[in-house]
């Protein structure tokens, strides 16, 4: 007898992001510079609210979205942070920006269906189409300064392209897409039936006064669909939250694989959410902001080529002129420097390697000091 898997599970590996990052923590005495976590610890403000609910008993099963309050919470605060008009009824609580993500493209994807992801790209997105039996479309944007080229993607679209995936800022890079870069998206794709997502994830997380997400095109708003998280403002990667926006008609569909892979969100986490969405994260993104100006100073100071980050924790760096491929280099530096970053082949683009600046100055400070002198011996 012989057993058969689905074969969209067979055909996608375990991430190669954290593949190496645990590389790196299994290596005696090395420095980890890999994952997007930020050191700081959930704000007590936060936790209060938690424990106050577990007090309260709110351990119960909630409504499948979200409770009211929640949902409420959520339209009030992308109504004024972000002038996004969203109901209640078009927003659904999720168990982080993961399952928004599959949430989005499980509802509007067909077998064969294919998927814009502008590269280099957090690598989730490429692995979350194929198990939605898509097929992910790189759109590579590195000779362009990581915008995305209007050409570039006018070429890309085919009859058969159902969505395209916009990360700003940008993991890996830090980038955020210009202005016009979103005017001319908008242009292309204003008239076609084609779905937008706007994994605005680290938008709070921005150095520049100038900032505009893709889901400002509200003329599109049946095609648009908003993913947000509250790990990266609010420090809360382990509580695994997040949201999406969508147009009712939309968000009506996407509730039916909500409800039946989790069915909702914890109850007595969602008081910890609103006060999440009423905490002041200027603090947050002063540190950060300090970080990048530190960490792109060193590595310009290395010789190394990057172009300084908009928005995120992330430098990605061009290693091209060291001839080895991501992977060779990363394991090379890893091996003989004792420090890790993670090689750009993960990201979908060669001949770069990712660093996280998420970490602790003094962390920040050794993991640098090993990358240069390691540099010093090629």
């Amino acid at each position: 007898m012989e057993l058969t898997l689905n074969s969209a599970v067979l055909g996608v590996q375990l991430s190669g992001i954290r593949r190496f990052t645990f590389l790196v923590r299994d290596t005696p005495g090395a420095c980890a510079l890999t994952i997007g976590e930020p050191d700081l610890n959930t704000p007590d403000v936060i936790k209060d609210a938690a424990k106050a609910a577990l007090d309260d008993n709110d351990t119960h099963y909630p409504p499948g979205n979200g409770y009211p309050y929640m949902l409420e919470a959520i339209s009030a605060f992308e109504a004024k942070a972000h002038g996004l008009h969203y109901s209640p009824d078009e927003i659904i609580l999720t168990i982080g920006a993961t399952e928004s993500l599959f949430l989005s493209l499980s509802t509007v994807l067909n077998p064969g269906d294919e998927v814009i992801i502008p590269t280099p790209a957090f690598s989730l997105y490429e692995s979350i189409t194929q198990l939605c039996r898509g097929v992910p479309v790189a759109l590579p944007t590195e000779k362009n300064h990581f915008q995305i080229d209007p050409e570039q993607l006018k070429a890309a679209i085919t009859p058969r392209t159902k969505a395209v995936i916009l990360t700003s800022p940008n993991n890996p890079t830090g980038c955020i897409y210009t202005r016009e870069t979103l005017n001319a998206i908008h242009e292309i794709l204003k008239d076609k039936p084609i779905f937008v997502l706007c994994d605005d994830v680290y938008r709070t997380l921005v150095y520049t006064g100038e900032y505009h997400s893709f889901s400002e095109y509200q003329d599109m708003r049946d095609r648009i669909i908003v993913i947000q998280s509250f790990s990266k403002p609010y420090a809360m990667t382990g509580w695994r939250l997040g949201y999406c926006l969508a147009d009712a008609p939309i968000r009506d569909r996407m509730q039916i694989f909500h409800q039946y892979s989790v069915v909702s969100a914890p109850s007595f986490v969602q008081r910890a959410c609103v006060a999440a969405l009423g905490s002041d994260t200027h603090g947050v993104v002063e540190i950060f902001r300090k970080r990048k100006e530190y960490v792109y100073r060193r590595l310009k100071d290395m010789g190394l080529e990057v172009q300084e980050p908009e928005g995120a924790f992330y430098m990605f760096i061009n290693i091209r002129k060291y001839g080895m491929d991501s992977l060779t280099f990363c394991e090379k530096m890893l091996r003989e420097g004792l420090v890790g970053l993670i090689p750009g082949v993960y990201f979908g683009t060669e001949g770069y390697m990712r660093l996280s600046y998420c970490y602790s100055d003094a962390d920040l400070k050794e993991g640098l000091d090993r990358v240069e002198r390691f540099l010093q011996t090629l």
